[in-house]
């Protein structure tokens, strides 16, 4: 079942993606797998189907998942780290589009709209062509023009919203009254992709939870995917703990971090700014009260990065043959200021997720380089 705010429970297989009190939907609490659950035949994320909520009767994949966890370290310290850019499209939103589009596509919806700063736009108009759904994607008039390319390339129509991200949520709200709106931020399914992330670092571990990930922030699907999938193989017994979530946002847009240092269960409106980190820049996270309570479970931390130190970190990655566009970059001076608080300790076992390429912020990235 599905589960709102309020406790309100709906079927799984409705075509739903918020409460009747306007809040976001979570999947009722799963049971989680063990290793003898995992099927090695599979060569995708899709290996650890059986820790879905319901078999998926159309499965709208491209591949994705399996990407490589390489030796990484930041002053040192020794890490690992998950490029993303992988996956089909060149972000982790794939694994969280797979299942909400066969989902979707397993209700028979055959019009959908998302909105996105980038790049859960183009996953999504890539999986809605693989599905044979028609997809509308609003994104706000800054997005990067190769996100913008991709999307319509793959037969999306879309429309671009003049003001912030904001401004583009708000507009596809309003706009789904009139058109069934299957965002990665708001549907529940999206969060059960995402969660896959979490078993798959599990198995390339050997079947071990790390001590703690860093991994940027601006909705929190992945924070939240990972809250679950750990959730679930700590109930499965396959994990003793929770590993440590340790976040990082943009300076210039940091309404979780402001949120959790201030000790609050909700973010507040705050004087944010435009960042190069685009995919990060979302000043109201619709599970702004999940992501929190999320990461102070995990006893985890948040930290902001100041809009100077994203083009060097940038840069950084990129002179090590790692390729990150500017929102994943911002992982690099929060791994730093997490060893300084100690919220990361060497010796430990920590994974570094980039998101997603700089091919899809190309412009972002010549800014910057331009700027040097």
């Amino acid at each position: 079942m599905l589960v709102d705010r309020a406790g309100r429970r709906y079927p799984l297989d409705e075509p739903r993606w918020r409460g009747d009190d306007g809040s976001p939907l979570l999947v009722e609490p799963l049971p989680g797998i063990t290793r003898d659950d995992v099927d090695t035949t599979v060569r995708s994320q899709w290996r650890y189907a059986a820790a879905l909520p319901q078999p998926l009767g159309r499965r709208i994949t491209l591949g994705e998942g399996l990407t490589p966890l390489l030796p990484f370290d930041v002053d040192g310290v020794p890490l690992s780290v998950k490029p993303e850019w992988f996956n089909p499209t060149a972000s982790f939103k794939d694994r969280g589009t797979t299942v909400m589009m066969s989902a979707l596509a397993t209700q028979g919806v055959t019009e959908m709209l998302e909105d996105s700063s980038g790049n859960g736009g183009s996953s999504v108009a890539a999986y809605a062509a693989a599905a044979g759904i028609r997809a509308t994607i609003l994104a706000p008039e800054s997005t990067s023009p190769a996100k913008i390319q991709q999307s319509r390339v793959h037969g999306a129509s879309v429309e671009l919203v003049p003001g912030s991200r904001q401004a583009t949520a708000d507009e596809a709200v309003r706009r789904s009254a009139s058109t069934f709106y299957a965002s990665h931020n708001w549907h529940p399914f999206f969060l059960q992709g995402t969660k896959l992330l979490a078993y798959e670092i599990w198995e390339d571990l050997g079947f071990r939870a790390p001590d703690a990930v860093v991994l940027p922030a601006g909705a929190g699907s992945l924070v939240l995917g990972f809250h679950v999938g750990f959730g679930e193989l700590l109930r499965s017994g396959a994990i003793g703990r929770r590993p440590r979530l340790l976040v990082a946002q943009p300076e210039h847009c940091s309404p979780l971090v402001a949120a959790f240092a201030a000790g609050a269960p909700a973010v507040s409106p705050g004087p944010w700014s435009a960042t190069v980190a685009e995919g990060t820049a979302i000043a109201v996270p619709v599970r702004d009260r999940e992501v929190l309570a999320a990461i102070r479970e995990s006893d985890g931390d948040l930290a902001a990065v100041p809009e100077a130190a994203i083009g060097p970190a940038t840069f950084e990655l990129a002179r090590r043959g790692l390729y990150a566009e500017p929102t994943s970059s911002i992982v690099v001076p929060a791994i730093r200021e997490f060893v300084r608080r100690g919220s990361l300790r060497p010796g430990e076992t920590t994974v570094v997720i980039l998101t997603g390429s700089a091919l899809k912020a190309s412009d972002a990235v010549g800014r910057l380089l331009t700027a040097t």
